[in-house]
């Protein structure tokens, strides 16, 4: 499983820096969006709860570019025919995709994050920055999880630009809850306060719970 799971996120990453489709339009939402915020909002920065809702709201729209075009190519060219009549784990499919969007969105935050400092955010990014590391990767894991779930599930129809976020949405409810929530005490104005653990643990046990039924479910999904 390990072999495929490698040559088909090796696809997918090789496809994303040949046409770059994905990671570019995820990159200019944040930054646009952002900029809105900041002249939107009226104000010169924000803290706190505002600060981690605008930034968790930013990335979750973002996210959702990425995850309409996941199983894009592979519904267009045949990709899914093929696979189905190789002798390898179909689970490797769900597992190299949802690493590939984890890898996406990585990137995006990469530039989101210093320019959500940089447009809006009040305190000093520096002193939050190790607690919102381990935001960002549990938050990204229950993303890229259901993300690819719900892309293949809509994929399969024809309104699949309309699906995902219709899917997607009510599902990462808990994610941007989980994330903004561990994410407000960091932006606080008087200084980065303590990560809340038990935010943070919530996010864990939603990303198991939703890769135990990814794992279970895709298969059959894949199938149908």
């Amino acid at each position: 499983m390990r072999r495929t799971v490698a040559a088909i996120l090796r696809k997918e990453l090789a496809l994303e820096l040949r046409t770059r489709e994905a990671v570019p339009a995820m990159v200019l939402f944040t930054v646009t969006t952002y900029v809105l915020f900041h002249f939107g909002l009226d104000r010169d920065s924000v803290d706190g709860d505002l600060a981690a809702g605008v930034l968790w709201v930013t990335l979750l729209f973002a996210a959702i570019l990425g995850i309409n075009r996941l199983f894009v190519a592979d519904h267009e060219q045949g990709g899914f025919d093929g696979f189905l009549l190789a002798p390898v784990d179909r689970t490797a499919l769900f597992v190299a995709k949802a690493i590939a969007l984890f890898a996406f969105l990585a990137v995006v935050e990469l530039v989101a994050v210093p320019a959500f400092a940089l447009l809006l955010l009040g305190p000093s990014l520096g002193q939050a920055l190790p607690g919102l590391l381990l935001v960002l990767v549990a938050a990204n894991l229950g993303i890229a999880v259901v993300g690819t779930l719900v892309a293949a599930l809509a994929i399969q129809t024809r309104a699949r630009d309309l699906m995902v976020p219709l899917l997607a949405l009510p599902l990462l409810v808990p994610v941007v809850l989980g994330a903004s929530s561990a994410t407000a005490p960091l932006f606080a104005g008087g200084g980065a306060g303590t990560l809340p653990g038990d935010w943070l643990a919530l996010l864990g046990l939603y990303d198991l719970l939703f890769a135990l039924i990814a794992y279970a479910v895709f298969d059959f999904l894949l199938e149908d």
